[in-house]
């Protein structure tokens, strides 16, 4: 999909080798990014079918806390995104695990026609080198990324294997996660990050924002694949204004 006219304002571009990024993120100002797209119109819509299939072009900024590589999210996106994915294609090494939830408004309503844009590590901690080329952000993500869209009951199905630490670094297991309001904005929210994890310290659990819920959950293990379940309050934690911007 060609991207039109980005601008971005001061994004991090230090990290620790290829693909790896930086654990700790610095205070950066928000960054703000207008692309063209084509989207199911969802923000303010009731969860419905035809909030999932109505397209719009609609130009869409960067809201919320300060993220690394925001612009990713357009990077490679598909027409076609579906309600349920497989993150990790078959055969990856790795642990499978299930993450999937709600995707819901301030009021506990389903929404419909959200996308939810993830990436993670593979089960070494590295961020593996896509196969096709694309953009410097795109690439630094890595090879286990993908696009999901919340379906009229506002649920979202990923399937993928549980991420590493980082090699060599007291660095909890995460899954990065940042939301997509189509017509109105997209932004970070919490990492999705895991209890039983040793590395997991007070004081990451101290810095989360709470952005879009909570992000840190027990995983369970079912018939030898790792369960995780997060629901998605949008707009919950994001600062600054939030204005629509679809009709």
């Amino acid at each position: 999909m060609p991207l039109a006219a980005l601008t971005l304002a001061a994004l991090r571009s230090s990290f620790h080798g290829t693909y790896m990024e930086t654990p700790t993120m610095p205070a950066l100002p928000r960054a703000m990014l207008a692309l063209a797209l084509v989207l199911p119109a969802a923000c303010g819509a009731p969860a419905s079918d035809h909030a999932v299939t109505t397209a719009i072009n609609r130009t869409v900024p960067v809201i919320g806390n300060s993220c690394e590589g925001c612009e990713a999210v357009f990077d490679g996106m598909p027409t076609e995104i579906p309600s349920s994915i497989r993150l990790a294609p078959p055969g990856e090494p790795g642990v499978p695990m299930r993450i999937s939830g709600r995707v819901l408004d301030g009021f506990g309503r389903a929404r419909a026609g959200v996308v939810v844009y993830v990436y993670q590590t593979d089960r070494t901690g590295i961020y593996p080198r896509p196969a096709q080329r694309l953009g410097r952000e795109a690439m630094r993500h890595g090879r286990l990324r993908g696009w999901v869209r919340s379906d009229a009951q506002g649920r979202y199905v990923i399937d993928t294997i549980r991420p590493g630490s980082y090699p060599g670094e007291d660095v909890a297991e995460h899954v990065h996660m940042q939301v997509l309001e189509p017509g109105c904005f997209t932004y970070y929210i919490d990492d999705l990050m895991f209890l039983d994890d040793p590395k997991l310290s007070a004081e990451e659990r101290r810095q989360a924002h709470g952005t879009g819920g909570n992000g840190f959950l027990w995983p369970v293990m079912v018939d030898g694949r790792w369960q995780a379940e997060r629901d998605i309050v949008l707009g919950l934690g994001v600062p600054g204004p939030r204005e629509c911007l679809a009709p």
